[in-house]
């Protein structure tokens, strides 16, 4: 039997490594044991409740306003122990975050080999995302197996001496559970939505209107970004505010992340803004409802940049560079940087522009096709095999 511990600490990595989890406990060989860091506390426990995943170590490192340094530190020593009791085999970290760089070193210290899921991304910018783009460089260095969500990110490893033996290409696991959550959301009546309490958490004047005939045109907003914290982040709220106000058939769902650097410019220049709704994120089956029902999505976030094709969503990207430029190449999504300007000039071009709305919107995903967890697993068990 092959031990497999897997770590994550925010909810992005919880959803991602999900799948993961499922499809060891579904092969015989395999015993995964699961590690929370609780990065992310209350936005962590929600996914590990929709997945049913029970985690057999929670290293609780969450605080009010922790540092990057505060994290790192305490990731490394609540692991040390962990790593000590389970011994495993191989440990699997997904992404690009400080749990996932601290617990690949915490690895790397212990002679564990490390498997990194969704390896590979590059925007060749230090810093930016920061500190994103040094955390999946160091964990790739470490890396023992690579599973690189596309053709793309296989290349940038290549590029950096890689051997293309370690690397597997096997689309991105967040398509497995968005694809997953989707038809069991699809699948639930009205009725049974309410009864379930789905949307409990999403404002119900926006849940109303949605439900009108027609529906108004629902933008979806995400963003949380480090390096955009400060005037950045307030000229993107600036944005939002004017794209709202410009277009009286729009509504806005912005689930506003919990770090104070996001919320404090957020509710000062949007609340009380008439059709914007802001609201504490919601469980990842209420997010999918959303994203389901919104017209385009503009976002900062990694994630949806891969989750909005696969529901025909076009992305609008609120960064000056991204990591998937693969959504960027196929036309589902484009990037608006972080100007007032550029923002409400993308975003009214899609409002406006029913041609450009179509072609954005048919562009199949080429993020994955909702398999991606198999053949992690299946490239895992291979190279245990090879390794005995």
């Amino acid at each position: 039997m092959k031990t497999v511990l897997l770590v994550f600490g925010t909810r992005p990595e919880a959803i991602k490594l999900a799948p993961v989890v499922r499809e060891l406990e579904n092969r015989p060989g395999l015993s995964p044991v699961v590690c929370v860091t609780g990065q992310h506390r209350e936005m962590l426990r929600q996914v590990l409740d929709v997945f049913h995943i029970h985690p057999d170590y929670d290293l609780g490192i969450m605080a009010e306003n922790q540092s990057l340094s505060d994290v790192t530190t305490r990731v490394l020593t609540g692991l040390e122990r962990v790593v000590a009791e389970v011994a495993p085999d191989v440990m699997i970290v997904q992404g690009d975050t400080t749990t996932a760089m601290a617990a690949a070193l915490a690895a790397y210290y212990a002679q564990i080999p490390v498997a990194h899921v969704e390896a590979g991304l590059r925007t060749g910018d230090k810093y930016s995302p920061f500190p994103e783009e040094i955390n999946r460089r160091f964990v790739d260095v470490l890396a023992d197996i690579h599973f690189a969500p596309t053709e793309h990110a296989r290349e940038n490893l290549l590029r950096e001496g890689v051997d293309p033996r370690r690397v597997h290409v096997t689309g991105n696991s967040g398509i497995d559970a968005l694809l997953h959550v989707a038809r069991n959301v699809k699948a639930l009546t009205a009725e049974e939505s309410k009864a379930r309490g789905l949307l409990d958490e999403v404002p119900s004047e926006l849940v109303s209107r949605m439900q009108t005939d027609p529906p108004p045109r629902m933008i979806l907003v995400t963003g949380h970004r480090r390096e955009s914290f400060g005037e950045r982040f307030r000229a993107i709220c600036h944005a939002l505010r004017e794209i709202v106000t410009t277009h009286r058939d729009v509504e806005m769902a912005y689930p506003v992340h919990l770090n104070p650097n996001v919320r404090t410019p957020v509710y000062e220049i949007l609340g009380g803004v008439e059709r914007i709704h802001l609201f504490d994120p919601p469980g990842y089956p209420a997010f999918v409802w959303l994203l389901s029902q919104s017209y385009l999505v503009l976002t900062d976030s990694g994630g949806v940049q891969e989750e909005a094709p696969s529901l025909g969503k076009p992305a609008l990207v609120m960064r000056e560079v991204t990591e998937r430029p693969e959504g960027v190449e196929a036309g589902c999504a484009r990037i608006v940087g972080v100007a007032t300007e550029s923002i409400v000039s993308g975003t009214t071009c899609l409002l406006e522009d029913s041609e450009t709305y179509g072609r954005m919107s048919k562009v199949a995903n080429p993020y994955g096709d909702g398999r991606a967890a198999s053949r992690i697993v299946d490239a895992t068990e291979e190279w245990l095999g090879r390794s005995e």
